[in-house]
């Protein structure tokens, strides 16, 4: 904290080429000089997107800055800089008075997004943030410990000294106001300003903008049946308050309608807010198998009301439908997911069907959106398997013959890879501001979307400048599920952009024109965080083996394509890419699935039974099959074995096998009877449509009585004959 530029503009002179910070001792250290050429436009930027989303300097200092305001977000050639803001007192002693004051970079504009990064990862106070602007400061009585303090800046922008259009480094410092130690540095905060004059032309950067509507997957395979109708079992009913006034989709279909960006739903949101709207019931517990647990869902008039408002704010808009319910791409490509392609592509069919009827539009389909915009050859090659042609891929991961910036994530735009896919570039730098912020909604949100709008500014107009004469594509893309926060300074930065004029709103349609040729970078630096969030082998394995469950169930079913429907949408779910977020929730949702199949085989099954006792020749032997499922049992037959066939034996081979939902159902099967005496039977169902077993076998005795003596000298007379003729065969033999 030793550092003292001194109580005037004059007092230190710090060259425009000077950098490097000063230490307590005196001594240069090489930190911000060689931060300043840190990474491109991708790899300093989405290293340290976390960081630069806050931008705070050092705990050492003993004071904390905060903007809360900086005003216009993009100044001209004339006219004032207004910044407010608040100190606070975080050492344990009381503060004399001090000034607050404002520093320009010492070197200018910013010419690359790297140096972007750098400034916000710089912490002390060092030459390169440059003089501070003389007689443009604000002065603050003295603060007690723990104390907070607002403030005020007004400079116009002329004292600014600001050398043309681009981005700067902005500095807001707090210094020592009185004393011996006056002009000691006690706390500051960095941001970026962006400047451009009203004469500057630079060619605008066809931006498109990406309004995903998603959230997670809420509603479960299982429904209750009503005699009138099939009710949706939800697991959760937050969607209620997401849905409702203020809630965050709510709130994102209001602000983005009447916008220049494209929207991208998940037609499972669209299916489940659509069973919201008719009647759902919501799980007493999430994966709950008892349907009839369930208590009424509150949310269906919230529903209602959203679909209607999306409906008019999509009207005549670029829409995207992704894959029902936004498949993991890549942990299924990577973890054996091919098992489950004709399953979910089957169902992106489907909902882009959906989509479209819900909404009155043409929403284009085969998209898909891999998490983090990683794209190898596996999941470009899984992506073209679900019929997927278009792939939204992070510019850090696909080259193109002759990028305009060297490894720059500005050249966004398609690309056209091997395999006929063509990957649409996404700005990766701008991605991971976008993901790493989580500023609040209120006022204490302000300084973090303060500073998020003031960086993703400049690093769009920096993008600019990079080649101001050429036309280039710029694809911005935030996080699937939205902050509300972020999703207003995605707006306003685009607002404001295009206001100046180096921005210029293009369509979906319009970024994928003319793609060139290129090819995948062959990336093999995946996160080690983002692989731990995969969907684990073992949980696709076991979505494969639900699936050939759900198949067999829906064969004894009177109405297997309603039940088939909903098993296949909540596989589809079981795999979604929002799990990366609620891990256990994923293994939670697919274990429901997992228990309502198993709670479903288990409902058909034949009710034990020990003894029966069969009088006579020809008789009937019941066997009870018991229905325990909400819905008709068809498809079935029962088949009957006996141990010893020349004592007690079934005339009928398979009978069909009818009930009622949840009824039990008795079944007849005739018998002839030979001889006197126990004879060991085995029951089983079987499947009409291929006679493969359906649960477990049930065993019993038939305890044969009073057979007629005719019956028993049949059989015996039947057994001398059968005695005769092998002895006649013997006989033959040895004389041969």
């Amino acid at each position: 904290m030793a550092y003292d530029p001194g109580a005037s503009a004059g007092s230190v002179a710090f060259g425009p080429g000077a950098s490097g910070a000063i230490t307590a001792s005196g001594r240069e250290a090489h930190g911000a000089s060689t931060a300043r050429g840190v990474g491109t436009a991708h790899g300093a930027s989405t290293a340290h997107g976390a960081s630069t989303a806050h931008g705070a300097p050092s705990r050492r200092y003993p004071v904390s800055v905060e903007l809360a305001s900086l005003t216009p977000a993009v100044v001209r050639q004339g006219g004032e800089l207004r910044i407010s803001g608040r100190v606070t007192n975080t050492s344990g002693r009381r503060l004399g008075a001090v000034r607050i004051g404002v520093r320009i970079g010492a070197s200018g504009t910013i010419d690359t997004r790297g140096e972007l990064s750098a400034v916000a990862r710089r912490t002390p106070l060092t030459r390169a943030d440059g003089p501070e602007v003389a007689n443009r400061t604000a002065r603050l009585a003295p603060l007690a410990t723990g104390a907070e303090r607002g403030f005020r800046l007004t400079v116009p922008v002329p004292d600014l000294g600001l050398d043309g259009a681009g981005a700067y480094a902005l500095t807001v410092n707090v210094v020592r106001a009185d004393g011996a130690r006056a002009g000691t540095v006690l706390g500051l905060t960095r941001t970026h300003l962006s400047a451009y004059p009203d004469a500057t032309r630079l060619e605008p950067l066809r931006t498109t903008v990406l309004w995903p509507v998603l959230d997670a997957p809420r509603m479960e395979a299982l429904t209750l049946r009503t005699q009138d109708s099939v009710l949706p079992v939800f697991r959760d009913d937050e969607l209620t308050v997401a849905f409702g006034p203020g809630g965050r989709l709510r709130r994102l279909v209001e602000m983005g309608k009447g916008q220049p960006v494209t929207w991208v739903l998940d037609p499972d949101l669209i299916v489940q807010a659509q069973a919201m709207a008719d009647g759902y019931r919501v799980a007493r517990t999430p994966g709950d198998s008892d349907p009839r647990q369930a208590a009424e869902g509150e949310g269906g008039e919230a529903a209602a009301d959203w679909l209607a408002a999306l409906r008019t704010a999509v009207r005549g808009r670029e829409v995207i439908a992704l894959p029902y319910a936004d498949p993991d791409l890549t942990s299924l490509a990577r973890g054996g997911g091919a098992p489950l392609t004709g399953l979910l592509r089957r169902a992106s069919r489907t909902g882009r069907s959906v989509v479209d009827r819900a909404l009155g539009v043409h929403a284009r389909a085969g998209v898909g959106w891999p998490a983090g915009g990683e794209l190898d050859d596996r999941i470009a090659r899984y992506a073209k398997r679900l019929g997927l042609d278009t792939v939204l891929a992070s510019g850090a991961g696909v080259a193109t013959a002759g990028e305009l910036v060297s490894e720059g994530a500005t050249d966004d735009g398609a690309v056209s890879i091997e395999g006929g896919t063509t990957a649409l570039r996404y700005d990766a730098a701008i991605a991971s501001l976008l993901f790493a912020s989580h500023p609040a909604a209120g006022a204490s949100g302000a300084p973090a979307r303060l500073l998020l709008r003031q960086r993703l500014l400049a690093e769009t107009l920096t993008a600019a400048r990079e080649l101001p004469n050429a036309r280039r594509e710029l694809v911005m893309v935030p996080p699937r599920r939205m902050p509300l926060a972020v999703a207003r300074v995605l707006l306003t930065v685009v607002a404001e952009g295009r206001k100046a004029g180096w921005l210029a709103p293009a369509g979906f349609a319009a970024a994928l024109r003319r793609p060139t040729a290129g090819r995948l970078r062959g990336f093999d630096g995946y996160p080690l965080a983002r692989h731990a969030a995969e969907l684990p082998p073992d949980r696709l394995a076991a979505v494969v083996r639900d699936r050939r469950r759900m198949r067999a169930l829906a064969k004894v079913l009177s109405d297997a394509r309603a039940t088939a429907a909903s098993v296949r949408a909540a596989l589809a779910r079981s795999v979604a890419t929002a799990w990366r977020a609620d891990p256990a929730g994923a293994a939670s949702y697919q274990r429901g699935v997992s228990r309502y199949l198993t709670a479903s085989i288990a409902s058909v099954r034949l009710v034990p039974k020990s003894t029966v006792v069969v009088a006579g020749g020809s008789a009937t032997i019941p066997v009870t099959v018991d229905n325990g499922l909400q819905q008709d049992l068809t498809g079935v037959e029962l088949r009957v074995l006996s141990s010893r066939p020349e004592r007690l034996n079934a005339r009928d081979r398979a009978v069909p096998v009818q009930a009622s939902r949840a009824v039990s159902r008795t079944v007849r099967i005739r018998v002839e009877a030979y001889a006197n005496g126990p004879v060991l039977l085995t029951a089983r169902l079987y499947t009409t449509a291929d006679g493969r077993p359906w649960g477990a076998p049930m065993t019993f005795t038939a305890d044969v009585r009073s057979v007629p003596s005719g019956a028993v000298l049949f059989v015996l007379g039947g057994t001398g004959l059968i005695v005769l003729a092998v002895a006649f065969r013997l006989r033959r033999a040895r004389r041969r």
